[in-house]
């Protein structure tokens, strides 16, 4: 059967087959709920905890701070939520390129009396700091930044920002789903109160994620039951992909350094070849993820271009996966000031543990062949 090579990988990683072999037994013979109190029980229940060890190694936690989750929207709901819920409405503060569960949900805030900020961004998709100085005047009461943009890889000073926002009292959370595997997350050193993470980013298995949180912050949970993950997160656990996810985190970071420039070196390969077939790279001048290129090519539609390429034998994205469904452009382009026309053009490759030279060297090839068909296309019919 035909595969196509994997350039995607902001959306998901597929399974590490390390990863794999450590979730079987639990698939398996190990199938005891970890409330129970024999051996079976007992079992999963030290599988857990192992788990949650590792995930907070991962990102400079206590594991006492990790709270598991179904995944990285359920935990920013539970922050942004949760947090509300203990609070008197005030103002909730997000850039204006979140991930949706973020946006979503501080939106959802304003039926019970919450303000909603959104901070601007500039040309490059880095926080405006004249807007974030103006948001601190007005002293919001929470607020959420993520720490790498899952479109054009843009890392934001969240650090500073988190500094910014405790000398106001605020409560500072920060999406680091696309960030984790890729640089690195420190928990303590971001001085975050709240960090979303999630497994299938980084070769873990999908239905897997985690809210480290400050212990001092109190919140309302979003599913109320047996009182699991400190009364957080309440349902039976599932152990699989939570041993899964404790794997992932141990492997990626074994191996952060090492893959991270790798990765950088076949990123600016990919550049230089969408930048050889007229593309513009968004964001170019930010720091951004060692794996991520975000462009457009004029006139020559995003998604055509990525059907065009799935043919070819490229799997690629037009942008954020979570984000396919809607066919209006990319709300990050737009928060940076970029032509609607534009943004509809766009494009994001995003390379992983298994994207090879031959692969980049491949993607390049096909890419200007199939640029020049279509602006040749494009020319025909004008």
């Amino acid at each position: 059967m035909f595969a196509p090579v994997y350039l995607d990988w902001n959306a998901s990683a597929p399974l590490h087959p390390v990863v794999r072999e450590a979730m079987l037994p639990w698939l398996g013979t190990r199938f005891g709920n970890a409330s129970s109190r024999h051996e079976y029980g007992r079992q999963a229940r030290a599988a857990i905890d192992e788990a949650r060890a590792r995930v907070a190694a991962a990102v400079g936690a206590h594991a006492t701070e990790v709270v598991f989750t179904s995944g990285g929207s359920e935990a920013n709901n539970l922050f942004v939520k949760g947090a509300a819920a203990c609070m008197k409405p005030g103002t909730i503060t997000i850039s204006a390129i979140e991930h949706p569960c973020v946006r979503e949900p501080a939106r959802q805030l304003r039926t019970t009396g919450w303000r909603l900020r959104e901070l601007a961004v500039d040309a490059d998709g880095r926080i405006d700091e004249l807007d974030w100085c103006a948001c601190l005047e007005d002293k919001p009461s929470l607020v959420s930044v993520m720490l790498a943009n899952n479109e054009t890889g843009v890392l934001q000073d969240v650090a500073a920002m988190a500094a910014d926002a405790r000398r106001i009292g605020a409560w500072f959370h920060s999406d680091a789903v696309q960030a984790l595997g890729k640089i690195p997350v420190d928990f303590r050193g971001l001085g975050v109160h709240g960090l979303t993470v999630s497994a299938h980013k980084i070769g873990g298995p999908i239905g897997a994620g985690a809210l480290v949180v400050d212990k001092r912050v109190e919140l309302a949970p979003l599913i109320a039951g047996g009182g699991q993950e400190r009364g957080l997160r309440s349902g039976t656990e599932n152990v699989a992909a939570i041993i899964g996810f404790g794997v992932a985190c141990e492997l990626a970071v074994k191996t952060l350094a090492e893959e991270s420039a790798r990765l950088m070196l076949l990123r600016d390969q990919v550049e230089r070849a969408v930048a050889t077939g007229g593309a513009r790279v968004f964001s170019a001048a930010a720091r951004r993820l060692p794996n991520t290129v975000f462009f457009s090519v004029d006139g020559i539609d995003g998604e055509t271009l990525v059907a065009k390429l799935d043919r070819a034998g490229y799997a690629c994205a037009s942008g954020s996966a979570c984000s396919s469904a809607n066919p209006e452009p990319s709300r990050t382009l737009l928060a940076m000031g970029v032509d609607p026309t534009v943004a509809r053009n766009a494009v994001r490759v995003s390379l992983g543990r298994e994207t090879t030279q031959e692969d980049v060297s491949g993607f390049a090839t096909v890419f200007g062949e199939l640029v020049a068909g279509l602006k040749n296309l494009t020319a025909v019919r004008v």
